[in-house]
């Protein structure tokens, strides 16, 4: 990919951007939804749940009135820190209160199924 490619971000679960993930990448562009935890006014960081994981957001560069326990979702890059945490540098930033987040994983897990699928006919 060129260096002035802007990538969409891989879809990926907050579940799937631990260390022992093949996702978990130095400077890889991801998709990911959480509801705001904790917010941290002065570091703008944000800190995101989906089930029982949990990641850390760098959104110092957007322009949201983020709120603890509203739904959203971000387009980054991880950034892996010395201690080996993961922090996405989030570039893009939507609320999305009223998103069925069961529907969404479902529709997920079909969008990956389908692309898997895709790559295998294309090895032929």
């Amino acid at each position: 990919m060129d260096a002035s490619t802007i990538s969409a971000g891989a879809l990926v679960r907050l579940q799937e951007l631990v260390p022992s993930s093949p996702n978990f990448k130095q400077g890889a562009s991801f998709r990911v939804i959480g509801k705001i935890q904790e917010y941290d006014l002065e570091t703008a960081v944000a800190i995101i749940v989906d089930g029982d994981a949990s990641s850390k957001v760098d959104t110092q560069y957007l322009n949201l009135n983020l709120r603890p326990g509203s739904l959203y979702q971000f387009i980054g890059e991880l950034q892996i820190e010395p201690n080996n945490e993961g922090i996405l540098k989030a570039r893009v930033g939507r609320n999305v209160d009223g998103l069925d987040i069961n529907l969404y994983h479902q529709t997920m897990q079909l969008v990956k199924q389908f692309q898997a699928e895709q790559a295998d006919i294309r090895t032929f």
